[in-house]
């Protein structure tokens, strides 16, 4: 399967999971660092967001890093679907630490496309129960402190990184 975007940028299914191999691979490396979720539910976390990317229905994934409800660290990534001038760097750079009552929070913003409809066909295959939330996902409390970009041909995702 091919995706075609405006212009003469193209991407496939192939990009989509080299992409998100690197979310995946962060994903997995926060839990590991953080103690905040097992590896295997990093792993779910991953699928669910790569498949929404797969069906066009996913625009950014917020991921934070709460101790008793204080944000202690996050990223966020953003898609880029026309990322032919992005480099692809390799995952890392999230050795989050071990903090007392560790909580990982994952906030998902969906495109337009994710209807009613496409909610309740993709809910069979989701691995997570995802539900609303209005949780503010401004890091006014943190700092940027950098970031990578995750590319492959016309398919990327931006990360910020936040932390204290």
């Amino acid at each position: 399967m091919s995706y075609t975007t405006t212009g003469t940028e193209t991407y496939s299914v192939a990009d989509i999971e080299a992409v998100h191999c690197c979310v995946t691979t962060d994903l997995v490396m926060i839990a590991a660092s953080s103690g905040a979720i097992t590896e295997a539910k990093a792993r779910e976390y991953g699928h669910d967001i790569e498949l929404l990317a797969k069906n066009n229905y996913l625009k950014k994934v917020d991921v934070t890093l709460l101790s008793s409800g204080v944000e202690m660290r996050a990223i966020q990534y953003e898609i880029n679907t026309t990322s032919g001038n992005l480099k692809m760097s390799r995952p890392g750079g999230v050795l989050w630490p071990k903090v007392y009552s560790p909580y990982l929070r994952i906030v998902l913003y969906y495109l337009p496309s994710y209807t009613s409809e496409a909610r309740e066909k993709m809910s069979k295959k989701l691995k997570i129960g995802w539900v609303p939330t209005k949780v503010d996902t401004s890091h006014v409390t943190l700092k940027a402190t950098g970031g990578r970009d995750y590319a492959s041909n016309a398919y990327g995702m931006q990360r910020k990184d936040y932390g204290a």
